[in-house]
């Protein structure tokens, strides 16, 4: 009881304040602490980018910092793997409820704008890399401790709709920023717009309320094949209180332009395009794949949010348009083929409207879920416009155009709940 007690206090005040100091690795009655020296572990191609320490400036101007010190020793607090779980479910709660807060200017600290979604980035990605160095005195499964610590941060966990009655229900997910190799300073809109969204209560446009639930997921194939979507989309598909009334996936899309996806594709064909970790799905152009374990389902999906409704209302400051490309190999054939009007008979999926990468993924995968357990709902994805402005001086992080840019994607996307969910 007296780990419980310390783990929940920590968590409630990372959640409001600057971390307090984690209690001591040593228990009340002396016993040794419950771990050794942190090991010289080899890293993923993730947490390797950590080196740079434009990572470490992110967090430390969110005010994130001291999740990432104190983490180790509150680790230490931990005697079984059963404590363990419980500790990195609190700290992984409480570092997405500080995002959160964060992001929606109710916690102060740092100085970079309040949306943006870099900091919980490299925040998570630090705490797992500590994660990976405990060496602890009893057996863990570090995979599980992490798919864990991983969902409590994204949002997937303790993040229920109120049930309040009269209210629309309003699911949305985000993505990771992404691309890191080439600018490491790259946010994703999506990810900041699930931040800033996450809990509120919107009036839509026929007048009525929504409350809107968030989850920001990572871009790793070997996540998606894990089941993080379902984990993520299933609790807010079964029927009862908490059940969500619209679902859409979001993530950055296109230059200059909103779009929302007329069809989603069973296949992965994004390489040579890696992900965060530089892992491939093996699927290409000329030879698409699917993602080991998905369940069955048609080659495409189409969407069912109110397209014309959302293209008509919504236009400013940028456009959006309803997409309806996608690459198909045609029944009987061997070639991949471009088609601006949507799938033909019997064809083979290539690519959705969102590509072969992990956008059309999460669209196919969540509106594939809700076929089977809620197909009355209205489900899609959304494509937001590329987030840029960064300055050109590469040791700046954020500047103006960055900040002003970010905010009114965010701002457009929740236009676009605004429209998409009102009750027909």
């Amino acid at each position: 009881m007296m780990f419980l007690r310390r783990a929940a206090s920590a968590a409630a005040l990372l959640v409001t304040v600057l971390p307090v100091t984690p209690a001591s690795p040593a228990h009340a009655d002396g016993s040794a602490p419950a771990c050794r020296a942190p090991a010289s572990v080899p890293l993923d191609a993730e947490q390797a980018r950590l080196t740079d320490p434009r990572t470490t400036a992110l967090v430390e101007r969110a005010g994130f910092g001291d999740f990432v010190r104190r983490l180790p020793a509150a680790l230490c607090t931990a005697h079984t793997p059963a404590e363990a779980e419980r500790l990195l479910d609190s700290w992984g709660e409480a570092l997405w409820q500080a995002s959160v807060r964060r992001a929606q200017g109710q916690r102060p600290g740092g100085d970079l704008a309040p949306g943006d979604d870099r900091p919980l980035y490299w925040a998570r990605l630090s705490m797992t890399s500590a994660l990976a160095r405990w060496q602890p005195a009893f057996a863990v499964d570090r995979a599980a401790l992490r798919a864990r610590f991983e969902d409590a941060s994204r949002g997937l966990t303790d993040n229920s709709f109120r049930a309040t009655p009269g209210v629309r229900r309003v699911f949305i997910s985000g993505f990771d920023p992404f691309g890191l190799d080439a600018e490491i300073r790259r946010a994703n809109p999506s990810g900041s717009a699930a931040l800033q969204l996450n809990g509120r209560h919107v009036t839509l446009a026929d007048g009525s309320r929504a409350e809107i639930r968030a989850v920001v997921l990572p871009v790793r194939y070997a996540d998606f094949d894990a089941g993080i979507v379902e984990r993520a989309f299933a609790p807010r598909l079964a029927a009862g209180p908490g059940a969500a009334d619209v679902i859409t996936t979001v993530s950055q899309g296109y230059p200059g332009i909103f779009t929302l996806e007329d069809w989603a594709g069973r296949a992965r064909s994004a390489d040579p395009y890696p992900d965060n970790v530089r892992a491939l799905s093996g699927g290409t152009r000329e030879h698409p794949v699917t993602a080991p374990g998905l369940g069955p389902g048609p080659e495409f999906i189409r969407t069912t949010l109110p397209a014309d409704a959302v293209t008509t209302a919504v236009q400013a400051p940028y456009p959006v348009l309803l997409n309806s490309d996608v690459t198909e190999i045609p029944a009987g054939g061997t070639a991949p083929v471009d088609r601006t009007d949507g799938p033909t008979p019997g064809s083979r999926a290539v690519a959705g409207g969102g590509g072969g990468y992990l956008s059309n993924e999460v669209a196919y995968r969540s509106n594939r879920l809700r076929a089977e357990l809620a197909p009355q709902l209205p489900g899609g994805h959304l494509h937001t416009p590329v987030l840029t402005g960064l300055p050109a001086d590469s040791q700046l992080l954020t500047g103006p155009e960055f900040e002003r840019n970010e905010s009114a994607i965010t701002a457009e996307v929740r236009s676009v709940l605004e429209h998409a969910a009102v009750r027909r």
